[in-house]
């Protein structure tokens, strides 16, 4: 996994390169973590080169998401392949993308229940 950080003010994009699995997802945590430490409050992830994302790369999202969002910022997936923008309709994830509606509060409370490793009871 390749990960560039290119800084504009108080906006970031994040390009991840390669795969997103158990083994690197954690790397996409330190770099939010060290924009929002920066001040940053604004973050676009480029997923154009990302080859693979399994689901520990969609909990890291969705963890960034919710440090970002307690900061008072946003995060949002850009271009994403195909697979990857199945699994987010799949787990109700959408919201990660800006071309996408937000979710229900319902929706929205079990993606966070995904996020923390609870069961859940989504209806895809």
């Amino acid at each position: 996994m390749n990960i560039h950080r290119r800084d504009r003010g108080s906006h970031a994009t994040i390009t991840l390169a390669g795969e997103l699995d158990l083994e690197t997802a954690h790397s996409v945590r330190v770099v939010i973590e060290d924009c929002l430490g920066d001040g940053i409050r604004t973050v676009d992830i480029d997923l154009t080169l990302l080859t693979f994302c399994d689901v520990s790369g969609l909990n890291a999202f969705l963890v960034v998401s919710r440090l970002t969002t307690t900061a008072g910022g946003s995060l949002c997936l850009r271009h994403p392949s195909q697979m990857l923008t199945r699994l987010l309709d799949l787990t109700a994830t959408g919201f990660l993308l800006y071309d996408r509606p937000l979710v229900s509060a319902s929706r929205a409370a079990a993606a966070d229940d995904l996020a923390a490793g609870r069961p859940t009871s989504l209806a895809l």
